[in-house]
């Protein structure tokens, strides 16, 4: 078979790669403060695979025949370790399962198409022979997108596009990239960048998620400000059904009907399979720069952020995380190794020290990073007009420095839950979108139902959030929780993150910004989109796959 990059089966991202506090001097104490847990030592390097039990592939002789016929026979596989790659996502449900040796269903056979030709066949096959085939891009779903119902009876497909990594080309004058679905984040953009362009995606999963993946869950990258949504990127795709393939082309706009590309970003694969993408691409920037700002309070940063966003000044990205995560964001500062660490750290003593003598409380200050690119002119011209807006709320500037760090971390917080669970300690994340004259409120209504569910558990609870991804009338509000093990992990999980989810809706925010439905979402679609939303979501995906062949129980019921 050729090779596929895959995540490792008990956690996120590549073995050999951890987070680490030893060389973190204030994060033990945080926790201990935060969640009443006493660190310890990592315990294990891996998990041996050799210790797990996974209930036998359901896939027959004749079935594996015909899939081998469509793709080769060494382009499928039976393997134990990775039908258990492909059953689930890295949500801390899937991972506590996984972790535990639980699975109740897992795919029976993965096959990796070429191309669209076979993937078609695998969709006629399914349809003929009556089998389930859910498509898998990275594995990175934290919304229980890729679990099967522990109860299905049919022979599961797991469809894994990893082979589909290519960008077939680039039409330089119209700034538009034609990609295959299957493409990991980091092997297209380098593509991308041999040619001086970039898509500007860059979700906190981007390492080992892939364009069909982002596509398929409307996924929101960290430089959306700038670039846009992964539905305002995708211009054009092509969508393999058993019956035909859709065919939409990268037309600036158009007013033809209903919108088939919104309909099927964010499907989940419950309306085929997505194979090709037609995206924006851009020219990458000349010269890029993060700068961090400090504000005396939450409100005053959220006022800066939404003023940044009318000002019609072009920023890659504007966030601001609350009192709690900026804790939490000083606490995971590596001690100084270096005597120009050390100076900076001395630096930093100096400033908390100027922030207490202008009357800040430094337990409710607020941290925030805003990305320029463009020319050295332009980054130089928007970062003097943010300076503005940013000071007349109180902020002072801290420079480069502490943004670069930011910049260069920006996809290594993901390691961290894995830490976490062995530490007996669920660490999560759980994100809503909101009107700016909501935002305070939502975020205040989060918090209360965090704490509560914290208590109705008996839990020490520790709740941040952050602001980001800015529009013209709101924002994205992203929390993160966490708190200790009990003897009902399951239950004591559904308490709390049903808890927060269910404060989105009732304070007036979305039930998911960018993380998609999955199954664990979709409890609160009703409430969100509406009862008849829901019923004409259902008649479409009844009308579309009238066997359930795909990706079934996803998104609605």
């Amino acid at each position: 078979m050729a090779p596929v990059k895959h995540m490792k089966w008990w956690g996120w991202g590549e073995e050999g790669v951890h987070f680490e506090y030893a060389n973190k001097p204030a994060f033990a104490p945080f926790v201990k403060k935060a969640l009443d847990v006493d660190l310890r030592p990592r315990q294990r390097d891996t998990i041996d695979f050799s210790t797990v039990r996974v209930p036998a592939s359901r896939a027959d002789d004749a079935l594996l025949d015909a899939l081998a016929a469509v793709t080769g026979p060494e382009h499928l596989t039976l393997d134990d370790e990775l039908r258990v790659v492909h059953w689930a996502g890295k949500s801390v449900t899937e991972l506590l399962l996984t972790r535990a040796g639980d699975f109740a269903r897992v795919p029976d056979v993965v096959v990796y198409p070429a191309g669209e030709d076979e993937v078609a066949q695998v969709l006629r096959l399914a349809v003929e022979r009556d089998l389930v085939v859910i498509p898998f891009g990275g594995g990175t779903s934290i919304s229980r997108s890729l679990q099967p119902d522990a109860d299905e009876e049919r022979t599961i497909v797991s469809l894994d596009l990893g082979r589909m990594n290519q960008v077939l080309s680039l039409d330089e004058t119209s700034g538009l990239a034609t990609i295959q679905a299957g493409v990991l984040g980091p092997d297209m953009e380098e593509q991308l960048n041999a040619r001086g362009w970039t898509l500007g995606h860059f979700p906190d999963s981007f390492t080992h998620s892939t364009l069909g993946g982002w596509a398929a869950t409307r996924s929101s990258g960290m430089q959306s400000d700038k670039y846009g949504d992964i539905a305002d990127i995708v211009r054009g795709l092509r969508v393999v059904r058993p019956g035909g393939t859709v065919v939409l082309r990268p037309l600036p706009s158009t007013s033809t009907g209903p919108s088939l590309r919104e309909m099927i970003i964010g499907s989940e694969g419950r309306l085929g399979v997505i194979t090709q993408l037609d995206v924006h691409v851009h020219r990458i920037a000349e010269h890029r720069e993060v700068i961090a700002y400090m504000f005396p309070t939450w409100q005053q940063a959220l006022t800066a952020m939404r003023e940044i966003a009318r000002s019609g000044v072009s920023t890659t990205f504007a966030r601001v995380s609350d009192a709690h995560e900026t804790a939490f964001s000083l606490s995971t500062q590596k001690a100084p190794a270096t005597l120009k660490k050390k100076v900076t750290a001395k630096g930093q003593d100096l400033l908390w020290e100027l922030m207490r003598r202008r009357g800040w409380d430094t337990d409710a200050m607020c941290i925030a990073y805003v990305c320029f690119e463009g020319s050295r002119a332009e980054v130089e011209r928007r970062k003097k007009a943010v300076s503005g807006l940013v000071k007349m709320q109180g902020a002072l500037v801290l420079g480069a420095g502490p943004g670069a760090l930011y910049d260069q971390k920006k996809f290594d917080t993901p390691y961290l839950r894995d830490f976490l669970l062995e530490q007996n300690t669920i660490g999560d994340v759980s994100e809503t979108a909101a009107p700016w004259s909501r935002l305070t409120s939502v975020h205040q209504a989060v918090y209360e139902a965090a704490h509560r569910a914290f208590a109705s558990q008996g839990k020490t609870g520790w709740i941040m959030s952050h602001m980001s991804h800015s529009y013209h009338s709101g924002a994205c509000l992203y929390f993160t929780f966490g708190y200790e093990i009990g003897e009902d992990p399951h239950g004591e999980y559904a308490v709390i993150k049903g808890a927060i989810q269910q404060a989105f809706i009732d304070a007036g925010g979305t039930l998911s910004h960018h993380h998609g439905v999955g199954l664990e979402h979709s409890p609160w679609m009703e409430q969100d989109v509406s009862p008849e939303g829901v019923r004409l979501m259902r008649s479409l995906f009844a009308a579309a796959d009238p066997g359930n062949n795909f990706n079934p129980g996803k998104i609605v019921g």
